[in-house]
C-alpha cells in the first residue's frame, strides 16, 4: 500500500498546536499543501477543548508552581518570566489576526480577567510576599498588587473571604491585566481559516502509524473511524500535535530522538457551577498552592470561564490516575506505551515520586464531601446544589532518561525532533496552549534552519517582540501589553 501523491505538510491531531502550526507555515508558504488530521469528529475535542482546562493563559501572573521555592528558601523569578514571554508572543500573533479577519471578534476568545494568587498560613503569606517583591518592578508583571487585608482581598474577590474564619494569616496577589482564554474557539476559528485557504482537514481520521520511506519523506497510514479501509499519505514533513497520542505515533516512526520518553497519564475533575447569582460575585481566576506531592497541574484554583459567551466557575483540578493517555482513549494506553527503552526511566521515575503516588491514589479515592471540603478553603460559602462533577482532559507528563536518577518526571513541554528535521512531535502539558505559538516557533526553526531566516522577517510583523526580551526593555514591554489589550479588548 504506497501513495503516488506527495503533500507537503501532514499535521496530526486537530488541537491548538496542530491549528497554530498550519496558519504558521501557511503565512509563509501559501503554495505549499497541507493535509490535517484528528481522529474525533471535529477539532479541540480533547485537551484544547475549554471544558478540558483551565483556559488561564498561562503567563505566571498567578502560578505558583513557576516560582518553586528552593530548599534553601530562595525564590527566583526566571522561570515565571520565561513563560511570560512566550505567552507575549501568542497574544501578539492573536492580535494581528484579529485584525486581518483570521480570528473572529476578541471576546468570542479572549476575555479580561484578573489574576490572583491566595494563601493562607503564615509560612505561605511570606513566600507570596517575597514572590511579589521580586515580581513588583518586572515590566510583565507591572500593576501586580499584594495586601494580607481581608477586606481589600474582599473587594478584589468576595466569595474568598466571606464566612472565612477570622484572625488566619491570609495573602493574595493580583494582577488585572489577565486573561480567560477559550483555546477551543481558537482552535476552531484557526482551522476556519485553514479550510478557506485550502487546507485539507480529516475528522474521524485516526493515525495508525508513520514510516519513513528510502527518499526522506514519511508514509503516513490513515484510517477512517466512520468507514471502511486504511489509506496512506505521503509527506515530506509531519507534526504529531496529537496531547497524549502523539507518544506512540512518534514511537512508530522509529525515529532514535524519542527513545527514553515515556508518558505519566494524570487524570482530572473539576467542579462547576453556572448559577448566575455565585457566578456574578467572582470574576478571577485564583490559584492556591499545591498539596504536598501533588503535580503542578494540579495546583488548586478557582477560575472563571467564559465559553460561548456565557461565565460559569471552575474549581480543581481534583487530579487522579487512569492509564488512557487521551480522555477518549484506551486502558491500554499506558502499557501500550511501553518499550525497553523506556521501562529504565519509567521504573526510576515511579521509584522517585512515592508522594506523587500517595497523592494520586488519595485523590481517586475521595468522595464529593472531600471534594467540596477542598472546594470550601477557597470558598468557604460553597453549597452541594450550586455544584457538579465535570471530567477534565487527560494530561499526559513526559518521563525521560536522565543520567543522576535514571529517570525524572518533567512537568512542562518538550518538542521531538526527528528525521534530520522532518518530524516532529510535541509531549507534555502545561502551560501548553498558552504557548502554542513559542512552541511552534519552535518547531519550524529547528525543522526548517534554512528557511527560517527568511520566515522570521513575516512572523516579525505580526509577533514584533519575537527574538527580543520585553524584559529588558520595560518602555517596550509597556507598548506591546497596551497594544495588544488594545487589539483584543482587554484591561490594561
Amino acid at each position: 500500500m504506497t501513495s503516488t501523491n506527495t503533500v507537503d505538510v501532514v499535521l496530526i491531531g486537530g488541537g491548538i498546536m496542530s491549528a497554530t502550526l498550519g496558519t504558521l507555515i501557511h503565512q509563509v508558504e501559501p503554495d505549499w499543501s497541507i493535509e490535517v488530521f484528528e481522529r474525533l469528529g471535529q477539532p479541540a475535542e480533547e485537551s484544547s477543548n475549554p471544558w478540558n482546562n483551565a483556559g488561564t493563559g498561562h503567563a505566571a501572573l498567578c502560578e505558583l508552581n513557576y516560582m518553586p521555592e528552593g530548599a534553601d528558601g530562595s525564590l527566583s523569578s526566571a522561570k515565571a518570566i520565561e513563560i511570560n514571554e512566550q505567552f507575549q508572543l501568542s497574544r501578539q500573533w492573536w492580535a494581528t489576526l484579529v485584525e486581518e479577519g483570521v480570528l473572529d471578534a476578541p471576546e468570542t476568545f479572549i476575555n479580561s480577567t484578573p489574576h490572583m494568587t491566595f494563601v493562607h498560613g503564615e509560612k505561605n503569606v511570606d513566600y507570596l510576599r517575597r514572590r511579589y517583591e521580586l515580581l513588583r518592578d518586572e515590566p510583565l508583571f507591572a500593576g501586580i498588587e499584594f495586601s494580607e487585608d481581608p477586606a481589600v482581598i474582599a473587594e478584589w474577590a468576595p466569595l474568598l473571604i466571606d464566612r472565612r474564619k477570622k484572625g488566619e494569616p491570609i495573602a493574595a496577589t493580583r494582577v488585572i491585566s489577565g486573561t480567560d482564554v477559550d483555546y477551543g474557539a481558537v482552535t476552531n476559528q484557526l482551522f476556519d481559516g485553514l479550510k478557506k485557504a485550502g487546507v485539507k482537514l480529516h475528522w474521524s481520521h485516526q493515525i495508525r502509524k508513520v514510516r519513513r520511506r528510502k527518499d526522506g519523506t514519511w508514509d503516513v497510514y490513515v484510517r477512517n473511524t466512520v468507514g471502511y479501509g486504511t489509506r496512506v499519505v505521503n509527506a515530506r514533513f509531519v507534526f504529531v500535535g496529537a496531547g497524549g497520542g502523539a507518544l506512540s505515533v512518534l514511537q512508530s516512526s522509529g525515529i532514535p530522538e524519542i527513545k527514553g520518553f515515556g508518558g505519566f497519564p494524570i487524570s482530572g475533575e473539576f467542579m462547576r457551577c453556572d448559577n448566575p447569582e455565585v457566578v456574578a460575585r467572582h470574576q478571577a481566576k485564583v490559584y492556591g498552592k499545591a498539596a504536598v506531592g501533588a503535580p503542578p497541574m494540579s495546583v488548586p484554583h478557582l477560575d472563571t470561564r467564559i465559553v460561548d459567551g456565557k461565565a460559569s466557575l471552575l474549581f480543581g483540578p481534583y487530579a487522579g490516575f487512569s492509564p488512557k493517555f487521551l480522555k477518549r482513549g484506551t486502558w491500554f494506553d499506558l502499557p501500550g506505551s511501553i518499550r525497553l527503552h523506556n521501562l529504565g526511566p519509567m521504573l526510576a521515575v515511579a521509584r522517585h515520586n512515592f508522594d506523587l503516588m500517595k497523592y494520586l491514589i488519595g485523590e481517586v479515592l475521595a468522595g464529593r464531601n472531600k471534594r467540596m471540603a477542598a472546594l470550601r478553603e477557597f470558598m468557604p460559602t460553597a453549597e452541594d446544589k450550586d455544584w457538579y462533577l465535570i471530567t477534565a482532559g487527560q494530561r499526559v507528563q513526559v518521563m525521560k532518561k536522565d543520567a543522576k536518577q535514571g529517570g525524572v518526571l518533567q512537568f512542562g513541554t518538550e518538542v521531538i525532533v526527528g528525521g534530520e528535521g522532518s518530524i516532529a512531535g510535541l509531549l507534555g502539558a502545561s502551560p501548553g496552549a498558552s504557548i502554542a505559538v513559542y512552541a511552534m516557533l519552535d518547531v519550524l526553526e529547528r525543522c526548517f534552519p534554512e528557511k527560517y531566516d527568511t520566515w522570521r522577517k513575516t512572523f516579525e510583523k505580526s509577533i514584533p517582540s519575537l527574538g527580543t526580551r520585553l524584559s529588558d526593555d520595560p518602555a517596550k514591554a509597556k507598548k506591546s501589553l497596551a497594544d495588544t489589550a488594545a487589539a483584543l479588548n482587554l484591561a490594561g
